[in-house]
């Protein structure tokens, strides 16, 4: 398993795994709070490329999943009510981790989480942020048990969602 800087190729595959969680979300098999055009959409894949913030993890030369991580905190995390105050400069945040939904449970998202922790080390980072939908019950559940806290959750709109109420997680390696 590799997991790399994505590239003008991963697009399709990108966009293939939003559109396979929101066909999910649409039949009522999973529940991230996510909606078909309004997010995540093509242009989110291709924004972050564009940024070179883009990670793809690949299995065996077969695309299994993509995450964003950079060092942007989205707008709302400025009212949440973080444990550690830390500088913009030390946080390095994860947006947008989708895994293949054929190949759930078999680790990727702790994989890709672990490759975020280590990222974060490399680039100096000491505090690690995401968020999630509070009805991404899955998320939620891996990310408190690789270690991060539950801050705050914000009722907001997100990403253009209306209605969300976002949970916000912190850890300090």
């Amino acid at each position: 398993m590799i997991i790399r800087k994505a590239e003008a190729r991963d697009l399709d595959a990108i966009e293939s795994i939003y559109n396979k969680i929101l066909l999910k979300e649409e039949e009522s098999e999973v529940t991230t709070g996510w909606e078909r055009g309004i997010y995540p959409r093509r242009e989110t894949a291709e924004a972050a490329l564009k940024r070179e913030d883009m990670f793809v993890i690949e299995d065996d030369g077969a695309f299994v999943g993509a995450g964003i991580i950079n060092k942007e905190q989205v707008d709302v995390y400025a009212k949440a009510k973080w444990k550690y105050s830390a500088e913009d400069s030390e946080v390095m945040v994860l947006h947008t981790l989708v895994i293949d939904p054929d190949k759930s449970g078999m680790g990727y998202g702790k994989r890709f989480v672990d490759f975020y922790e280590d990222y974060t080390r490399e680039n100096g980072c000491k505090y690690l942020r995401m968020d999630t939908n509070e009805r991404n019950k899955a998320a939620r559940n891996l990310y408190t048990k690789l270690g991060f806290n539950e801050i705050d959750c914000l009722p907001c709109i997100f990403n253009g969602l209306e209605g969300v109420n976002l949970i916000l997680f912190e850890k300090k390696l």
